[in-house]
């Protein structure tokens, strides 16, 4: 018994350790990704709730599901976690709700520019298409730049774009093809 036991765990240290060293590795190809020229589609952080309140403004916070103090946190570390990977600058854009607009604040990478084509559509539905042909047409126009490009909206966008759908402050890395076009798609739970 005493054998079998100690096999198992040295089996489980080895498959741990494989796994953080796996988990180390695609952090990285993500990171090297970013800094070549792809994109991060970044969810906004923990929101507590669906949707919006019937009330909902885009130009009034108080009418929106907003982020939580853990949301609020979130975001920092993600924040923190892309500049201890030398992401110190990125051009940033966001839906214009607040709860994308904090995070991407909260990111401390940039100035955060909104950007209508990221705003969701989970309650407008005929938002949908004039939205993601907002979003092509942007990425579309989009130059080579030194800084990586981070795009911070919605799960219902996230999964139109790309058929993933993200957790809150979950990443999405993903390569720009023609006509603004996305394909190549990584998952970036930043170290959770």
């Amino acid at each position: 018994m005493y054998r079998f036991a100690r096999v198992h765990y040295l089996w489980l240290a080895v498959m741990l350790a494989w796994s953080a060293s796996g988990m180390a590795a695609a952090s990285d190809i993500a990171v090297e990704r970013l800094a070549t020229g792809d994109v991060l589609l970044l969810r906004h952080a923990l929101a507590p709730g669906f949707g919006d309140p019937e009330k909902f403004r885009v130009d009034d916070c108080s009418t929106q599901r907003n982020l939580s103090d853990e949301g609020r946190q979130q975001a920092r570390t993600i924040g923190a976690w892309l500049r201890a990977r030398g992401i110190k600058q990125a051009r940033i854009y966001s839906s214009q709700w607040c709860r994308c607009l904090e995070t991407a604040e909260l990111l401390g990478i940039g100035k955060v520019v909104p950007l209508p084509g990221l705003n969701s559509f989970y309650q407008r539905p005929a938002d949908r298409e004039p939205n993601l042909a907002a979003l092509r047409a942007f990425l579309a126009s989009q130059q080579a730049s030194s800084e990586p490009l981070v795009l911070v909206t919605h799960q219902v966008t996230i999964a139109a774009l790309a058929d993933i759908f993200p957790d809150s402050g979950e990443g999405v890395i993903a390569t720009q093809g023609e006509n603004g076009e996305l394909r190549n798609f990584a998952r970036l739970s930043f170290g959770r």
